[in-house]
């Protein structure tokens, strides 16, 4: 039952709709940050990038590629690209730091995944890995961000 005294027009009721926009944003956020950090991952490795600067590379990709897929949707909405921007920036953020800062850390830590090259099959079970895990950190922030009315789809 919904207590309609804690709810307003910009909650989503915690039902299965609530668990559904939140896998759709969490998947869209995966989509966009996960192609910016495997394509930061494989120019930084293919250049022989220090791992620092191969790390940084594929988050400031990361949020680019998080970004520039959050801002399509919008747009297509018809949102003007300022205001377009400001809700990417607000429903976007929290959900990329805390995807990339997973994927990151599992890339990092998972034994062979940085020093592999490109046609290792550890470096891309790594990049496997970081991606799931960046799903899984991801998803309940999106959860309660949905519940908030701050994140959903369009």
């Amino acid at each position: 039952m919904i207590d309609h005294k804690h709810t307003s027009h910009n909650h989503v009721p915690e039902t299965a709709s609530q668990l559904s926009l939140a896998h759709s944003a969490t998947w869209h956020c995966l989509m966009g940050c996960g192609l910016g950090e495997v394509v930061g991952v494989i120019i930084g490795t293919a250049l022989e990038f220090p791992l620092v600067h191969t790390m940084v590379l594929a988050v400031v990709l990361g949020f680019v590629f998080g970004f520039i897929f959050g801002l399509r949707p919008l747009l297509r909405a018809g949102y003007d690209f300022p205001r377009a921007l400001h809700q990417v920036f607000i429903a976007e953020t929290l959900s990329i730091v805390v995807m990339e800062t997973t994927e990151v850390l599992v890339q990092v830590y998972t034994p062979g995944v940085m020093e592999a090259g490109l046609l290792s099959w550890i470096f891309w079970l790594g990049m496997a890995l970081a991606l799931v895990a960046g799903y899984a950190a991801a998803f309940p922030v999106n959860y309660v961000l949905v519940g908030r009315g701050i994140r959903h789809i369009h």
